[in-house]
């Protein structure tokens, strides 16, 4: 499943689910969204760049197919400048967990985003799962206001962040 590219002010990128040959394209990706945005995702760039590229293949192979977990990128045709994934929650049957959503500085603002979460959303659909879930760290205003455009709303629950204890996650959700 493909969209149809997205048009931005930066160019056109097309949002695809990864591929197998996409791991070198989603390591880089994957340092530049620690290093843009460190307390967003759930390792740091030094854990990101120690990881064997062969470790990186196999999990960009494992989410290439499947119903259990996807990740789709926003490809221009060179770097990747965008990424989305999903994951089956494994105690509600009916929900997808939105991850690791990134857009590139550049490439903000311009309806990327909307494609990347309508991606995932589609694929949950197809995986008979009508619901998305985001967690969002308390405070990360600009990302709360984008998730809200698109439709998800602030459930109230409050969670610990996995990583700092001085943290705490709001989760988000809507259907997909």
């Amino acid at each position: 499943m493909t969209s149809a590219p997205t048009m931005t002010a930066a160019g056109t990128a097309a949002v695809r689910r990864v591929r197998p040959q996409d791991a070198a394209r989603m390591r880089a990706l994957r340092l530049e969204m620690l290093a843009d945005s460190p307390l967003a995702f759930l390792e740091t760039v030094a854990e990101a760049a120690a990881r064997p590229h062969a470790e990186y293949a196999a999990r960009i192979a494992a989410v290439s197919q499947g119903g259990a977990s996807a990740q789709f990128v926003a490809d221009p045709g060179g770097r990747f400048v965008g990424h989305a994934g999903g994951i089956a929650a494994p105690d509600e049957p009916g929900l997808t967990i939105v991850y690791a959503v990134y857009l590139n500085p550049a490439w903000r603002g311009n309806g990327l985003l909307d494609a990347l979460v309508d991606e995932v959303a589609a694929w949950s659909r197809a995986c008979g799962r009508p619901e998305l879930m985001m967690e969002v760290v308390v405070g990360n205003e600009r990302a709360y206001r984008a998730y809200q455009r698109l439709g998800f709303e602030d459930t109230g629950n409050r969670v610990p962040h996995p990583k700092i204890p001085t943290l705490r996650e709001l989760q988000m959700r809507r259907p997909a």
